[in-house]
């Protein structure tokens, strides 16, 4: 549970504003008129549930630098870190925090870097908008639909709860290259990685929504801007966290039950890894900058929730302060 732990209180600090630091100096080259100048490569992969955010900025950075190209790819947080940790992409898009045996890979590769939280997410439970019965769901029952044990056993709704239909259980959800399967099964299952294998699983949330949006007996979960570009076709499950809930009963995502943590265990922050080599590089601390100037309203755009805007200056503060230092080492 360490790592669910971690996230939890980075997720804790960022909502209570405890980040906040003076704010940043310097002229980044944009300021300066310099963007349109810029060339280069800039190569990054990982989430699937980062992607739409990082790509939002890609397009809008493309018009102030179109001579620098930003190629963004989808393989997971796992499969994003291990392309990382082995020096072959500038930024990894993470929805976890990076994990300390990836963190030891990229060291003995010779990599540092540094964590950017760019926005919050609210993990959605979702159905197909047939499903008449699944009003609401609880930590309790998500765990013994998923967990190990339930492989093979638990195959029906009406294990879960008599009152539902005698019909089986068609699950889906991320991939164990996503970090999102990560997320979901440490606050879910209790344990990262641990879930029954018996399910339709990718690491594209595409491929889910149109799984569970095609399916009447259908359960998944993916990230929430996924269901709010597809709710239409989709429909989402209010959670009760018994534990934390504090007697409000089963809740819905939303951008104010995110910000305001009610909606438990499923909120989260979301990531950007930048390579310390490419942070030495005039492109990518113009594109990063970029990110976090523009990140708050493009998440909100593509169906993420923001950080206040004083918690964006904070992280551009240690972005600068990063990309200072690595410069001088190169």
């Amino acid at each position: 549970m360490l790592q669910f732990k971690r996230t939890t209180l980075n997720l804790a600090i960022l909502l209570s504003g405890s980040l906040l630091l003076a704010s940043c100096g310097g002229n980044s080259n944009t300021e300066e008129g310099g963007a349109s100048n810029l060339t280069g490569d800039i190569q990054i992969d990982g989430s699937s549930t980062v992607y739409p955010i990082t790509e939002a900025v890609a397009e809008e950075f493309r018009a102030e630098a179109p001579d620098v190209r930003v190629t963004v790819g989808v393989s997971g947080s796992g499969g994003g870190f291990k392309k990382f940790s082995r020096g072959d992409i500038d930024i990894t898009n993470a929805s976890r925090s990076i994990k300390e045996s990836e963190a030891n890979v990229a060291k003995e590769n010779g990599i540092s870097f540094l964590e950017l939280p760019v926005a919050f997410d609210g993990l959605t439970v979702v159905v197909h908008p047939e499903n008449d019965w699944v009003k609401d769901i609880t930590v309790a029952e998500l765990k013994k639909m998923w967990e190990p044990a339930a492989q093979g056993k638990i195959k029906k709704w009406n294990q879960i709860r008599p009152e539902w239909p005698d019909k089986e259980i068609h699950l889906y959800g991320a991939g164990v290259e996503s970090g999102t399967y990560d997320y979901f099964t440490e606050a879910i299952v209790g344990e990262s990685h641990a879930s029954r294998g018996d399910y339709t699983a990718s690491e594209d949330d595409n491929v889910l929504v149109q799984g569970v949006s095609t399916d009447p007996l259908a359960l998944g979960f993916f990230g929430y801007a996924y269901y709010e570009e597809n709710k239409a076709k989709l429909k989402a499950v209010p959670v009760n966290d018994e534990d934390e809930t504090n007697g409000k009963g089963a809740i819905l995502p939303s951008i104010e039950t995110v910000k305001d943590g009610t909606y438990a265990p499923l909120s989260r922050p979301l990531f950007i890894y930048v390579n310390s080599k490419a942070a030495a590089r005039p492109e990518v601390v113009e594109f990063v900058n970029f990110y976090l100037d523009n990140a708050g309203p493009l998440s909100e755009e593509v169906g993420y929730i923001p950080m206040p805007d004083e918690q964006y200056e904070a992280q551009k503060t240690k972005f600068q302060e990063f990309a200072s230092g690595t410069s001088k080492k190169q």
